[in-house]
């Protein structure tokens, strides 16, 4: 399946005693009231490239920056981090496209990156295969003097044609140009879609299905509300982009619509477009008619691509008596039936979850979870019905997928856990057999060290898990400085991964790392995520804070030695936990944050969230968003830890308006706190392997002031 993507994820998870290194409070602003309904005396921050906004960037970054650089640690810090982010002892993951196994890479040489291939058998033979290039983004970016962030490709079945997508500074939008790998050119007055947050998709060589900025139709917007396209057009080679067809469009007031395609395991292709009404619920479409033809799903459903005809699902709601989490299929010939004849492949009971399907000649892989454990699922027919059988993985980690395609008979996925180096399998003989390809060597000594599993109990008697990792001789006297992180929000869930960054710049220097699997993630399914959403969020903040207790209870660590970290969703989560609980912690990494939640929804893409958090027009739901705002209602407190707020000019997901904003309050009351914004980076806060090490190494540097000293 190649669908355009959109959203979240999109879219990535709080003092009692001072610290010997807290900063000086910077010098305060003039005073200014801060009223819920009164007018906000930041909003010349929200002007990302205005003069005065950046010239108050630059001067926060000089302050903050020459505290935490200048720290003796911090050094070393950076000398790891860069080590670790420019290794090449990574599994070149990827996907797989008509007998070539592809990879999108990054090193010490290839800092922007490099896109490759393989032949399939050789990559297959032990995942270290002779590779070509396919195209060069740092070789692209020099010539063109532009600092190009690669975001994908869509090559053409049967071509040599692909569309390749390329970010200004890591930004969400991204410019589509055609590209030919054989001659390993940009095709010449081939194929150009400008900036925008767009979709593109091939239809057949010389027609694309294109969803982006249109320009203004009678004095209104061709973007929706949230930032995202909902006019498709039909465009023919040769012809200006001004002249395509209009195929579909949906409404301003939704989150966006796009185009895509669905391969069945026959190579045959279906064009079907996306109507995304709100952030969770959508409509889908056939494009292979005279007239889009929508296909028959409930409003909160996802495809996951084709198999032998049948068209395979996943449900976030019940729908016709089949449960929610379900994976189900029904033949795509009756797409368009009021009853199709549904098969429910797999039901996830209350601790199970599905979390990813990929597509293969002869089956379906479904990685799912169960109480936060990896397992692989191989669902194939089975004459009229279906067989079920498990993959043969080790247990007690996480399962993901590293290559598939509906129209070969193997796959790729990854085993890890949290001190366990990823190993590459080989799905092999209609993907019902594993073999482990290649285990990339350790890059810290997880031998001193173990993962537990623990539960706390949220103030409903909900059980969170969360995991601890520690030294295994680690003494429980609560002077241990611990870091724990979480994301809470949109259904993504925390599981368990192989982080060098955490064990070589953390656990190896004395702390301890927690992952919270709290509410409004995806660790239980659709109804985990789902009980946190609009005006029910604050089970969110109390799974959070049972968890803190809990820590603080096993005497694994002490509020003066906790710290927390969370981006995005989570830098919101981080920001109501620094408000509700202060005296809990000693730190907190807010990485691009949400944090003005009254305004949230009139800033990039803020509208398209109205979903997840409530609406701040809607008289009841900007009641409650006004109890947890974190900017709104900062207060100068002496129990308030000093808080590191990171976040990127480029970001045009999540506006830097808001922790911007946040700073410039906390530098009104005279609270301490230190900021860094990265000009480039988009919403990951860095726009290359080198920019994110050095964010890594500032992080860890404020943690060990907060938390070690």
């Amino acid at each position: 399946m190649r669908l355009a993507a959109f959203a979240a994820t999109a879219i990535a998870a709080l003092v009692l005693a001072s610290c010997s290194t807290t900063p000086t409070a910077p010098q305060a602003a003039q005073p200014q009231g801060m009223a819920m309904t009164g007018e906000d005396p930041y909003l010349w921050l929200e002007e990302v490239e205005g003069e005065r906004a950046l010239a108050w960037v630059r001067e926060q970054n000089a302050r903050s920056l020459g505290q935490l650089e200048s720290d003796p640690r911090f050094a070393q810090l950076h000398a790891d981090a860069l080590a670790l982010a420019n290794s090449s002892e990574r599994l070149p993951t990827g996907g797989i496209f008509e007998g070539y196994y592809y990879s999108f890479w990054q090193d010490a040489t290839h800092v922007r990156g490099i896109y490759r291939r393989a032949r399939l058998a050789d990559f297959a033979r032990n995942g270290d295969p002779q590779w070509e290039t396919v195209f060069d983004v740092d070789a692209v970016a020099a010539a063109e003097n532009a600092n190009w962030v690669f975001k994908g490709i869509d090559c053409l079945e049967g071509t040599t044609l692909c569309l390749v997508a390329l970010s200004d500074g890591g930004k969400d939008a991204t410019t589509y140009r055609e590209y030919d790998t054989a001659t390993r050119t940009f095709v010449r007055n081939g194929f150009v879609v400008p900036e925008a947050k767009s979709g593109v998709t091939w239809l057949d060589r010389d027609t694309l299905l294109v969803a982006t900025d249109w320009g203004p139709e009678n004095g209104a917007s061709t973007m929706t509300e949230s930032g995202y396209p909902f006019v498709i057009k039909r465009w023919t080679r040769g012809t200006p982009l001004a002249s395509a067809t209009e195929i579909m469009r949906g409404e301003a007031t939704d989150v966006g619509v796009f185009a895509g395609v669905l391969q069945d395991t026959d190579g045959s292709r279906v064009p079907i477009a996306v109507r995304a009404t709100t952030f969770f619920e959508s409509t889908n479409f056939r494009l292979d008619g005279a007239t889009p033809q929508r296909i028959n799903l409930p409003p909160k459903a996802s495809i996951q691509g084709l198999y032998q005809g049948q068209l395979i699902a996943t449900l976030q709601e019940e729908w016709r008596g089949h449960p929610q989490g379900a994976l189900i299929s029904y033949p795509l010939s009756e797409s368009g039936s009021e009853s199709p004849n549904v098969s429910v492949l797999f039901a996830p009971n209350a601790r199970q979850s599905v979390e990813g399907v990929a597509i293969t000649r002869d089956a379906i892989l479904v990685a799912g979870y169960e109480n936060v454990r990896g397992r692989l699922l191989r669902i194939s027919r089975n004459g009229a019905g279906w067989a079920t059988a498990n993959v043969d993985l080790p247990q007690n980690g996480s399962v993901s997928f590293a290559g598939s395609s509906p129209t070969e008979s193997s796959a790729f996925v990854v085993f890890e856990d949290y001190l366990t180096p990823d190993t590459l399998y080989a799905l092999e003989r209609n993907a019902a057999t594993t073999r482990a390809v290649r285990s990339l060597p350790a890059q810290f000594d997880a031998s001193p060290y173990v993962s537990e599993q623990f539960e706390a109990v949220s103030a409903d008697g909900t059980r969170v898990p969360y995991f601890v990792l520690r030294r295994r001789d680690l003494p429980m006297n609560g002077q241990n400085a611990t870091l724990l992180y979480a994301y809470g929000g949109f259904q993504v869930s925390m599981t368990p991964g192989y982080s060098p960054n955490v064990g070589k710049l953390w656990l190896d220097r004395g702390g301890v790392y927690v992952i919270a699997n709290i509410r409004g993630g995806g660790e239980f399914g659709p109804a985990w995520h789902q009980a946190g959403l609009r005006t029910n969020r604050q089970v969110i903040y109390d799974d959070f804070y049972a968890v803190e207790r809990d820590l603080v209870e096993r005497r694994i660590t002490s509020p003066e030695h906790l710290g927390i970290m969370g981006g995005s969703n989570g830098g919101l989560l981080m920001g109501v936990m620094l408000n509700q609980h202060p005296e809990m912690i000693n730190a907190a990494v807010v990485q691009v944050p949400l944090l003005d939640m009254l305004r949230y929804d009139q800033l990039l893409a803020g509208a398209s969230w109205v979903d997840e958090y409530g609406s701040p027009s809607d008289p009841e739901e900007r009641a409650f968003l006004e109890t947890i705002t974190p900017y709104q209602n900062l207060r100068a407190r002496e129990d308030f830890p000093v808080p590191f707020v990171l976040t990127s000019t480029k970001d045009d997901r999540v506006h830097p308006g808001h922790a911007r904003k946040y700073v410039a309050r906390m530098i009104e009351l005279g609270m301490p706190v230190l900021y860094y914004e990265n000009i480039d980076g988009g919403h990951s806060a860095a726009a290359n392997l080198n920019e994110a090490a050095r964010r890594r190494a500032l992080e860890y540097t404020y943690l060990m002031q907060q938390l070690m000293d």
